[in-house]
């Protein structure tokens, strides 16, 4: 059990197994690139059928210093009708985040998953914000399962080949 004290420190509990409890902060968000076309406006922005959406979600992250990572949360959605590009968006998010009291193990989908799933939030709303004010709809992205995609990467890694 974890308790967070008047100081908003993590107290131990009984359960503990010893050391250090795991912990995740962020320390900085950032819009590393942001990016919106709109190259057929104002046509496109004319009632019609219902355009065909592609998304794209990519996460990668590198370590800074000891614990500190560098996660960036990629994506991208491209609106099309017949003959026509409506809107295509491409955000680059990312997140400083302090990661302590995770074993080495299992780090990696610690960092894949959890600090992802901070940033999502904040990147969905950008890009709302984007659509809207490039004269359509809200983009409202679905929730997105971080473990999955991690689980999905994972697989697709092992099942590449190895180059000679």
């Amino acid at each position: 059990m974890t308790d967070i004290n008047e100081g908003g420190a993590a107290a131990q509990g009984s359960d503990a197994q010893g050391g250090e409890a795991p912990g995740l902060s962020i320390l900085a968000q950032y819009i590393k690139d942001l990016s919106f076309e709109n190259p057929n406006a104002p046509r496109s922005l004319q009632q019609g059928e219902q355009p065909k959406l592609d998304i794209s979600v990519n996460v990668s992250a590198q370590p800074v210093a000891d614990g500190h990572f560098d996660v960036v949360l990629s994506l991208s959605a491209k609106a099309e009708r017949p003959n026509m590009v409506m809107f295509n968006v491409e955000l680059v998010y990312g997140g400083l985040f302090r990661i302590n009291g995770v074993p080495n193990e299992h780090l990696h989908p610690f960092v894949m998953i959890e600090c992802p799933r901070m940033l999502f939030p904040f990147a969905r709303q950008i890009l709302a914000d984007a659509t809207r004010n490039g004269g359509f709809p809200p983009l409202m992205l679905d929730p997105i399962d971080f473990a999955q995609l991690y689980r999905q990467n994972m697989a697709n890694q092992e099942a590449a080949p190895v180059p000679n």
